[in-house]
C-alpha cells in the first residue's frame, strides 16, 4: 500500500518550472530520502506531497485521499491530523516546556491532550526526563528531538522532513537519522526526508535524485559512499 501517491506532478511559478511531471509513490512503512543539486526541486516535492503547496497540475493522493479538490479547510484538517513535519529550524515556542510543546499540535486542533501520550512521544525520543524542560534548557539535539515527538504526538501516517538534521553537529544528526529509522523499523511510521548530506541519505531504504523538477534515478539499500558518488555526477553534469 503506497501512503503517497504523486501522478504527473507539475508546479511553475511564473515562467519557473520547479517540479515537470513527477509520477512518485511511496510505500507506506519505508523511509525515503530526496536528493539533487540546489534548484532542482526537492522542496517544492515535499511541499506538494504534503500538502502545503498545490501543484499546477497533476494529483497527490495521501492514505487515499486525493488532495487536489479538498477546500483549503480541509486540506489544513487533513495535514494536521495525518501528516507530521520537522524541519531545520527547531520551530519550537520558547516560552514553553518540552511536553506543552509536544502538545501544542492537539491543543491547537481543540484536541483533548492526554498526558500519558505526551509523556509516551518524548519516551520515544528519550526525553522522558527534560519534560519540564523550556528550549533553552535544551542542547539542539534535544530541541530537534522534542520537534521530532511534537510532529508525532498525532500519530501521523507519513512525517516529512525538510533537513531535519541540518543544524545538528555530525554525532546528534546521527542520533535523530537513528530515532527516524527505528520509528519505520518498530513501529511502520512512512518517512520522506528532503536532504543534501549523503549520510543522512544512506539511513533510507532509498533515494530519489531530482534534477530540474525531474526525477533522475533512485537507489534502494544506499550507502553513502555511493550516494556521494552519485550527486557528485549529478552535480558536475551540464545543465539541460
Amino acid at each position: 500500500m503506497n501512503a503517497i501517491q504523486l501522478d504527473s506532478v507539475t508546479r511553475t511559478y511564473g515562467a519557473v518550472t520547479a517540479l515537470d511531471g513527477v509520477s512518485l509513490s511511496f510505500p507506506a512503512g519505508t523511509f525515503t530520502a530526496v536528493m539533487g543539486p540546489s534548484g532542482s526541486g526537492k522542496s517544492t516535492l515535499l511541499q506538494c506531497a504534503a500538502g502545503l503547496d498545490r501543484p499546477t497540475s497533476g494529483s497527490v493522493t495521501i492514505g487515499g485521499t486525493e488532495l487536489t479538490g479538498l477546500s483549503e479547510r480541509r486540506l489544513t484538517l487533513l495535514r494536521r491530523e495525518r501528516v507530521g513535519f520537522v524541519f531545520q529550524a527547531f520551530n519550537l515556542l520558547p516560552s514553553l516546556t518540552a511536553e506543552q510543546n509536544v502538545a501544542l499540535p492537539l491543543r491547537l486542533a481543540g484536541r483533548r491532550v492526554p498526558k500519558a501520550r505526551v509523556r509516551q512521544a518524548l519516551q520515544q525520543v528519550g526525553l522522558a526526563d527534560r519534560a519540564r524542560h523550556r528550549p533553552s534548557q535544551l542542547s539542539g539535539g534535544q530541541q530537534q528531538r522534542v520537534a521530532l515527538a511534537r510532529a508525532l504526538i498525532t500519530r501521523p501516517e507519513v512525517l516529512f522532513g525538510d533537513e531535519p538534521t541540518g543544524a545538528l553537529d555530525t554525532r546528534t544528526g546521527r542520533e535523530v537519522l537513528g530515532l527516524l529509522r527505528a520509528m519505520v523499523d518498530r513501529e511502520g511510521q512512512t518517512v520522506v526526508m528532503v536532504t543534501h548530506d549523503p549520510v543522512a541519505a544512506a539511513h533510507a531504504d532509498r533515494v530519489l535524485f531530482l534534477v530540474d523538477g525531474r526525477v533522475h534515478g533512485e537507489l534502494t539499500d544506499p550507502d553513502a559512499e555511493t550516494v556521494a558518488a552519485r550527486m557528485t555526477r549529478l552535480e558536475a553534469a551540464p545543465c539541460a
